[in-house]
């Protein structure tokens, strides 16, 4: 996200949000998360959003994020020093407090016993920051650097056993400063000091829900679209199909869906979207048969990468032929979600890397003239799944896993041929039925089956066979961002191996991916 006036202006939900500033911190979207969980609607910019353009968000209040940098490195992400003068509540942490101490007249130095990890702070703050936090609190701290001598104003209001300034105040100007993560889960009474920074200082309302997102979502629809036509890429998944049902709320016939399959897709996923989209929902639907084209297009292609951009790119095309046959449309409605827009920031010079590029961020051709309609680009995943809820969809549709815009293109590492993603089809939706019958499908955040561009020597059927290798993964997790692999109960791993290789062609071996992210990715490529 650029922080264009235009899109903080679209991304206001609530009449004050609290912006995070991002200064490449891993945690950036947590904070924003747990901001949300107070009820109170959050926005991410970066660290260097100009000042006007951040006096338009018109915050209640400011979080600084932590990041990797020093204060004293060279190009240090800092912000526009006149923040401090917007007269706004901020918090600091971990590098956001150091920027307070080096910005205001302190000083921040190497620290000579570092931190990581857990800790524990004693404070008396009975009515502020630390309100309602027990007296001696579980913290996690991860840090090099520390504040040695504080700015004028301030006062220490937490220490740990290493750190004597854990937490800090200048309640005249409403800034203060923690050294920790209270948004982790490891600092277990951290979203109470995130609530006490957005409720009582800075006076927000927890007036955020689902409930006001839909009406004000569909309000906001109905505004832009009036009597224009919107066509809108229909996947199956969670993203798109949320999406298309919130617009056709608010605009009826004048929104019609374009299912493209790819031949990338989940065994059955044409027949589940034609009879929910078409039949369930009665909304305008065209399905298109690409299956061909997009083998082509993939033929002898290895690199991840590469693939992505082929699907996209023909994903694109075919789109566009579509769309011209529908006559004239006025918007291309998507399905993007706020971490696609934060992690796609580095594009625009922002502090975070990217990792992948994303399907929905952008590549719409300018000669389309079409303007986005992107209604769930300022939610996150979870916050997607209870909008279907509240929008009273099934829960079997808002519940399903994520999957890659690319499919199982990604899934197939090397080479992608129409056989073997027959194979890795067939294998996923038996990955996926057991886990359904063991009960375990609503604790995994994501399950995949992954086609290996290895081969193996096996016994079957008393035969010497040469088949290929399938990697199974799962993941828990809150938003992605991070993941840690699921540990199966060995038996639901034992039924899930020797189904494959009794019913799968073409596999005889089944492995456990337990990499957790980082250092891996959830998806292989």
């Amino acid at each position: 996200m650029s922080g264009s006036p235009s899109e903080i202006q679209r991304m206001k939900s609530s009449p004050r949000p609290i912006v995070v500033l991002d200064f490449g911190a891993q945690y950036s979207k947590l904070i924003a998360r747990r901001v949300r969980e107070a009820n109170v609607f959050s926005l991410i910019l970066p660290f260097n959003v100009p000042l006007d353009e951040l006096r338009k968000a018109n915050p209640a209040g400011i979080i600084f994020s932590g990041g990797p940098a020093s204060v004293h490195a060279p190009g240090a992400p800092l912000p526009d020093p006149r923040v401090f003068d917007l007269g706004v509540p901020i918090l600091g942490i971990c590098y956001g407090v150091q920027v307070f101490a080096h910005m205001l007249g302190g000083k921040v130095e190497r620290s000579a016993k570092r931190e990581y990890g857990i800790a524990h702070i004693e404070h008396q703050d009975g009515e502020g920051l630390l309100r309602n936090v027990d007296a001696s609190a579980q913290v996690w701290m991860s840090h090099g650097d520390a504040i040695s001598m504080l700015p004028d104003g301030f006062a220490a209001i937490a220490r740990t056993e290493n750190c004597p300034y854990a937490a800090i105040a200048n309640s005249t100007r409403r800034f203060y400063g923690v050294q920790f993560h209270p948004e982790v889960v490891h600092t277990p009474q951290g979203t109470q000091i995130l609530a006490n920074f957005v409720h009582g200082v800075c006076g927000c309302a927890a007036d955020w829900s689902m409930g006001s997102f839909v009406d004000t979502a569909i309000a906001d629809i109905r505004e832009r679209v009036g009597n224009k036509r919107v066509i809108c890429g229909l996947s199956g998944g969670v993203d798109s199909s949320v999406a298309a049902v919130l617009i056709h709320r608010a605009i009826g016939d004048n929104l019609t869906c374009v299912f493209v399959n790819n031949g990338l897709l989940r065994k059955g996923e044409p027949d589940m979207v034609r009879q929910v989209f078409q039949d369930n929902y009665h909304i305008n639907l065209r399905c298109v048969d690409a299956e061909d084209r997009f083998l082509t297009a993939l033929a002898g292609v290895s690199d991840p990468e590469d693939k992505r951009k082929r699907i996209g790119n023909l994903f694109i095309e075919v789109f566009e032929e579509e769309a011209s046959k529908l006559g004239h449309m006025d918007f291309l409605a998507q399905g993007t979600l706020y971490p696609d827009v934060i992690e796609s920031i580095s594009a625009t010079g922002g502090p975070s890397a990217t990792i992948k590029s994303h399907h929905n961020v952008g590549g719409l051709p300018e000669h389309m003239n079409l303007e986005l309609l992107e209604p769930l680009r300022e939610l996150f995943k979870d916050e997607v799944r209870a909008l279907g809820k509240e929008l009273g969809m099934a829960g079997e549709l808002i519940w399903r896993h994520p999957f890659p815009g690319p499919g199982l293109g990604v899934r197939c590492i090397g080479a992608v041929t129409k056989e073997r993603l027959d194979t890795l089809r067939e294998a996923d939706a038996i990955f996926i039925d057991e886990i359904k019958k063991a009960g375990l499908y609503g604790a995994i955040w994501q399950a995949l089956v992954c086609l290996l561009p290895v081969r193996s020597v096996g016994v079957q059927g008393d035969e010497r066979t040469y088949e290929e290798v399938c990697s199974l993964r799962a993941v828990t997790s809150e938003d992605a961002m991070t993941a840690d692999w699921f540990r199966f109960p060995p038996d639901v791993l034992q039924r899930v191996s020797n189904r494959i290789c009794n019913e799968v062609k073409h596999i005889n071996r089944v492995l456990y991916d337990v990499t957790s992210k980082p250092p891996g990715t959830i998806e292989w490529e």
